[in-house]
């Protein structure tokens, strides 16, 4: 069968991180949605998703496809029940439709025509960007099981102190030595090549993705996670690092998103609670507003490519846009729009081409080369934010 994962209504309300990934591709747990789609399913996938988007994530359409909605993870309840959809067969919970069979093009679905398969158990969904960090911990947990089970992990070596090794599982490859592992409170999953620094203390749930590092020192609180390639020191708390970005240094990181291939410079802070202790409002970029979170903790939300300089500090609820320069003292707004260069003084526009040439340097340190796929992304992301670029 074909599968093929869709952005459905939420992609919007996702962004600045859907700026430049379909939702498939966003990381919650240890994996991203995409790849715990394939675990389950056990085929590849492809994407329907932004025109702009698609000549990087093309979709495969057959005579016959499964559409998924990306928005909802997997377990093992509903991909069974996706899995034996039959023709024009759809699932909804509610008003959402999570997957349906078709032999239609996507431009003439009627779901008047389909069978109706109501899904009345529980899984977990993204709908707003702050669902990345808040929904962090059940999503580490459902991964680790489905990543370890019936396998072994590599040895504890004897320098490591653990609490619950049981739930500590160490893929080949991985370094550590004198460190503390907390697994009592949540799994700790530690991925193939990767590093952890010594004296570094880490509670659970907490994920190292492949080729991750944590810098000595370092105080980790669950649920984190540490995608592919990322680098993380100082104190971390409940966020996540999609890719390739580093959060190197001392400084707080707390309840907070980061794209890929961010970068946050020595001594940056963020602030996770608001003095008062009110409701964090957020900027959307769906409703133009800052709307509410319903949360008390939320801390910093910041798309792909964008860098601050040396003691930044973030207020509570910042959104960061795509390529955005943030340097200089005090506090900047916290919208930051996306392609803005300065900081709390004022902000004028980060050009393009200024833009692409740091991209090059930062992803051929990684050896991965800038496309001319990912010049076409963000240059369509440069003109779509105008409206909230302003030089003060």
């Amino acid at each position: 069968m074909n599968y093929i994962l869709f952005d459905g209504t939420v992609r919007n309300a996702l962004l600045p991180f859907t700026f430049t990934r379909p939702v498939a591709d966003i990381r919650v747990g240890i994996l991203t949605i995409r790849e715990k789609w394939e675990k389950y399913l056990g085929y590849t996938t492809t994407t329907l998703t932004e025109e702009y988007l698609m000549e990087k994530f093309p979709m495969v359409e057959m005579e016959e496809n499964v559409m998924i909605n990306a928005s909802f993870f997997p377990n093992e309840v509903l991909s069974e029940m996706v899995q034996s959809l039959e023709a024009n067969q759809a699932i909804f919970i509610g008003e959402e439709v999570i997957a349906f069979h078709t032999t239609d093009t996507q431009e003439e679905v009627d779901f008047d025509t389909y069978e109706i398969i109501e899904y009345t158990e529980s899984c977990l969904r993204i709908e707003n960007p702050w669902d990345i960090f808040a929904k962090n911990d059940a999503a580490i947990r459902e991964d680790f099981e489905l990543l370890t089970e019936g396998r072994t992990s590599q040895p504890i070596p004897a320098s490591v102190n653990t609490i619950a090794p049981e739930n500590i599982f160490i893929e080949e490859g991985a370094k550590l030595e004198f460190v503390t592992l907390n697994a009592s409170t949540g799994p700790i999953y530690i991925g193939k090549n990767s590093e952890i620094m010594e004296c570094s203390v880490i509670r659970g749930p907490f994920a190292l993705c492949e080729e991750g590092q944590v810098k000595m020192g370092a105080k980790v609180y669950g649920a984190t996670t540490v995608g592919p390639h990322s680098r993380i020191g100082g104190e971390v708390s409940n966020s996540v690092l999609f890719g390739y970005s580093n959060k190197g240094h001392d400084g707080f990181l707390g309840n907070s998103v980061l794209g890929e291939w961010c970068n946050l410079g020595a001594d940056t802070n963020n602030s996770n609670l608001k003095n008062n202790y009110e409701e964090v409002k957020l900027w959307s970029y769906e409703k133009g507003i800052f709307a509410k979170t319903g949360l008390q903790f939320c801390g910093l939300m910041m798309g792909d490519h964008s860098k601050c300089g040396i003691n930044t500090m973030f207020n509570t609820g910042t959104v960061v846009g795509v390529s955005a320069n943030i340097f200089g003292s005090g506090f900047p707004r916290n919208f930051v729009p996306s392609f803005s260069w300065g900081g709390a003084s004022g902000f004028t526009v980060y050009l393009p081409k200024k833009a692409f040439q740091t991209a090059k340097i930062v992803m051929s340190r990684r050896k991965i080369e800038f496309t001319e796929q990912d010049a076409a992304i963000l240059e369509h992301v440069f003109e779509a934010t105008k409206e909230w670029r302003k030089e003060e």
